[in-house]
């Protein structure tokens, strides 16, 4: 069962406490995980690019010259792919359809998986609580010090108030979230992961 230092907002341990094994310390399935990183990115695109066909195109309603005996290539329309400004072959059209499917055991792989990398890459975070005095970004900033957070950090809390959201909100590389909104791609992106220890239980309590 993989232990993880529970921190205050100074950086100070005050113990250590022992996290799930079937949440925490699994063997990473990189397969699924890699899937569930596809899906999110690709639920992510809008699907509006679009381009015109030679159908589609104003204009070249005539023979641009007749076919025979002018030296030159027998041409159509001017509006044939081969002309510039004329149609695109084989272009984006909105009809295209990036949905993929995952069953829901996979699902909770996946979140497993990245959840057990960031253990074994010690990029795991716990805080007893992170509650703030102010809504300065000055002091949110001072806690990432504390905790040694240089690179981008997603933070997961049950008491995201409004003092967390208004101090983190414009500092690049950081996000805060509630545990029921953790998902594959937020804790792969984002370097460090920093979890209070009671989005830790309501975590476990989901995936266990």
């Amino acid at each position: 069962m993989p232990k993880v230092a529970l921190l205050n907002v100074k950086g100070e341990k005050i113990k250590d406490i022992k996290l799930e094994d079937k949440v925490w310390g699994i063997e990473p399935n990189d397969t699924v995980l890699y899937d569930a990183i596809t899906l999110s990115r690709a639920s992510m695109r809008q699907g509006t690019h679009s381009t015109k066909t030679r159908s589609e195109v104003s204009g070249g309603g005539r023979k641009p010259w007749r076919q025979k005996g002018t030296g030159r290539a027998r041409q159509g329309s001017i509006r044939s792919p081969q002309w510039k400004g004329g149609g695109i072959v084989f272009g984006p059209t909105p009809e295209v359809n990036y949905n993929k499917k995952m069953n829901k055991k996979e699902r909770r792989l996946a979140l497993k998986s990245a959840l057990s990398y960031k253990v074994l890459n010690s990029e795991l975070k716990a805080l007893d609580n992170l509650s703030l005095e102010s809504l300065k970004t000055k002091e949110m900033l001072e806690i990432m010090r504390n905790l040694n957070l240089e690179k981008s950090s997603l933070i997961v809390t049950n008491d995201l108030n409004d003092n967390l959201i208004l101090a983190s909100r414009n500092i690049k590389g950081v996000k805060v979230v509630l545990p029921n909104e953790i998902n594959v791609l937020d804790v792969t992106t984002y370097n460090n992961l920093v979890i209070t220890e009671d989005a830790i239980k309501a975590i476990e309590e989901v995936l266990v």
